[in-house]
């Protein structure tokens, strides 16, 4: 099954929700937790999401090499600038997916287009 998404005037939040729940399959009458769904997910016009300016300031991602003084610190917006509207999409919905094993390949399902 294959669903389309468009993310023109979508807030961030709601459209990850969204993707989320149909990627798990939650949306099925026979979901199971412990199987992927064969379920792929277009999702078109990420550049013209809802974004507030606030949000692009405020919002940090953080990751950590391992090694002391290692935390990297990014805001939203140099997140966009280097990555793109992709990138912060693919890790609103990476984070409200189960963290197991079936999450890396929950998220082969889902196609985002800029």
């Amino acid at each position: 099954m294959e669903y389309n998404l468009d993310a023109t005037g979508e807030k961030l939040g709601r459209l990850a929700t969204k993707i989320a729940i149909l990627l798990m399959g939650k949306n099925k009458p026979d979901f199971t937790k412990n199987q992927v769904v064969d379920v792929k997910v277009n999702v078109s016009n990420a550049s013209k999401l809802d974004i507030a300016k606030k949000k692009m300031k405020q919002k940090e991602y953080q990751r950590y090499s391992g090694f002391p003084g290692g935390r990297k610190v990014e805001n939203m917006e140099k997140v966009i600038a280097d990555k793109g509207y992709t990138e912060v999409l693919r890790k609103a919905v990476y984070g409200m997916l189960p963290g197991n094993k079936l999450r890396p390949l929950i998220m082969k399902n889902l196609i985002i287009n800029e």
